[in-house]
């Protein structure tokens, strides 16, 4: 596929006109405001509070901690980078194991009893490093996103995957070894993976921060509850219970560590997994699918590569319900479908070449964003 780069469109004409080619609808503004005047400098007035910008630095981990779990002078070194960036919003700064063996990575932080200290001095070397640069940390929000890695869980040095998974996935359990039900939770994992969140959030509250994100995204555990469709029992089926899961943290959350405010990050859709297509000289090609329609894509529209926003947007209704205001919205995963999580002309290292245009995987997010606001639009948004 011939794709034309970005940095080749010189001018605001030549960007819409490449725009209209692929027969994407993406408005922008030709002169970008800087300064105090840019929408991005201006403060976010919010029903607890005032945000001081609406620049916000999403959870990146580094898998550079120490196998204890621990913070080591590498991680202090990037949270102090999240403190002097300017941002206002840092959205969980890392995602963080509730346990040892929900990390993805030996080396993934991870809060327990052992660990909360030291996060609480992570997040204040964070916030110190913001008040010297920008004499003021009263308008800075601070939360820390809590994790399962689920069918991705790979918490011992030197061992593979350890997966811990809801449902049997046609394509995701061969491509990632899985070979029987052995790697299933039962319902009883599930209630005391619960326990383990509420605890977690409590610590993180006694560490400071003032919001935990549920993740919800990128295929992880919390991901998987929404596309759990063929698991029986109280955690799969319906919507109601694909999402019992967030419903049960979030009580336990409010019961134990009042006060705190959750957030979510979550998939707001996915597609079916892509794969490399050598006849195309490793082009991304979606998989073949056995029958007339894909079920394990939640705010999929069954084909394996399109969206339908309804469940989407029940879900924004059920965060409403629950009283959660802050809401992070991504898509995909980058294990199986990157082009459409991180739509990019390069792709990752064991990824493949873009199917389309990243730039057509840029107004899919934004335009659906944009719908899904418009729909829900009593959050604040980031994505």
């Amino acid at each position: 596929m011939n794709i034309r780069r970005v940095a080749a469109l010189r001018t605001a004409a030549s960007f819409q006109e490449h725009l209209a080619s692929l027969n994407v609808s993406m408005p922008f503004d030709e002169e970008v405001l800087a300064g105090p005047s840019s929408p991005l400098a201006q403060p976010y007035e919010r029903k607890n509070g005032v945000i001081g910008n609406r620049l916000a630095v999403l959870p990146m981990e580094g898998w550079d901690g120490e196998v204890s779990g621990h913070p080591n002078e590498l991680v202090r070194r990037r949270w102090q980078r999240f403190g002097q960036s300017g941002a206002k919003l840092i959205w969980g700064c890392e995602a963080v194991a509730v346990r040892p063996d929900g990390r993805a990575n030996p080396h993934q932080l991870m809060i327990s009893p052992d660990t909360v200290g030291a996060l609480a001095d992570l997040r204040q070397h964070l916030v110190a490093a913001h008040e010297e640069r920008y004499d003021r940390s009263d308008d800075l929000l601070i939360g820390v996103q809590l994790t399962h890695s689920g069918r991705f869980c790979r918490p011992t040095v030197g061992q593979p995957i350890a997966p811990k998974t809801l449902y049997r996935h046609p394509f995701l359990d061969p491509k990632f070894n899985i070979k029987d039900d052995s790697t299933l939770m039962s319902d009883d994992d599930i209630q005391r993976l619960i326990e383990d969140f509420v605890k977690a959030a409590v610590l993180a509250q006694q560490a400071g921060f003032a919001f935990v994100d549920v993740k919800h995204c990128h295929g992880y555990l919390g991901h998987e509850f929404l596309s759990a469709i063929e698991r029986p029992g109280p955690y799969g089926g319906s919507f109601e219970n694909r999402t019992r899961f967030l419903r049960e943290i979030v009580a336990g959350i409010r019961s134990e560590a009042p006060g705190l405010e959750i957030g979510v990050r979550r998939s707001m859709f996915d597609f079916a997994p892509f794969q490399p297509d050598p006849a195309q000289d490793g082009q991304g090609i979606m998989v073949d699918l056995p029958g007339a329609e894909y079920p394990y894509a939640f705010g999929g529209d069954g084909s394996g590569a399109g969206m339908d926003l309804t469940e989407p947007a029940a879900f924004m209704d059920l965060l409403k319900a629950l009283d959660i205001e802050l809401v992070c919205i991504t898509v995909g995963s980058p294990y199986y479908n990157p082009h459409i999580q991180r739509p990019a002309l390069f792709p990752p290292s064991d990824g493949y070449q873009p199917p389309e245009d990243p730039l057509v995987g840029v107004a899919r997010q934004i335009n659906a964003v944009a719908a899904l606001k418009a729909r829900c639009p009593d959050f604040v948004y980031v994505g």
